[in-house]
């Protein structure tokens, strides 16, 4: 909780006084499609970035009339150096390609997908857009994810 969730809203807060004066403002969360499904041993995980999703929400209606946009975007599967030095396990593997055969895109997402998304809501084209839970995650979470809770 402390990493995932406290970390980034005790720097909001400490950072609201210098946004609410810079006069139009965007913070971007990153929460995880975990926070919306259920996957074995990644309760406390999940926990945490469900946390994110709610701040997020309640921090947009509150900060919205300083003008201050509040959003938290939520990857999938994306490929990482972690991530590929997990797949030397077989069973990480297995699962892995499990979850991708039920992503509709069949592929894991890139980091340039997910920057892109954040760089996009810090721009003042995005300005209208505050207090939501942005899944970057090849419809993964539109899909219904019904096979994910083992």
């Amino acid at each position: 909780m402390v990493t995932n969730f406290e970390s980034g809203y005790n720097l909001c807060q400490l950072a609201y006084p210098l946004l609410k004066a810079s006069g139009n403002e965007s913070i971007v969360f990153n929460s995880s499609i975990l926070s919306v499904v259920a996957i074995s041993l990644s309760a406390i995980y999940s926990a945490s970035k469900g946390v994110i999703n709610q701040v997020t929400r309640n921090m947009a209606c509150e900060w919205a009339k300083d003008k201050i946009q509040v959003n938290v975007v939520a990857p999938g599967l994306i490929t990482t150096n972690h991530i590929n030095s997990l797949m030397q396990d077989p069973k990480i593997k297995k699962r892995y390609d499990d979850l991708i055969s039920q992503t509709p895109i069949l592929q894991p997402g890139e980091t340039n997908e997910v920057s892109s998304l954040v760089a996009f809501l810090c721009f003042l084209a995005a300005s209208y857009i505050t207090g939501q839970v942005i899944f970057v995650d090849g419809g993964y979470t539109a899909s219904g994810f019904s096979q994910t809770t083992n």
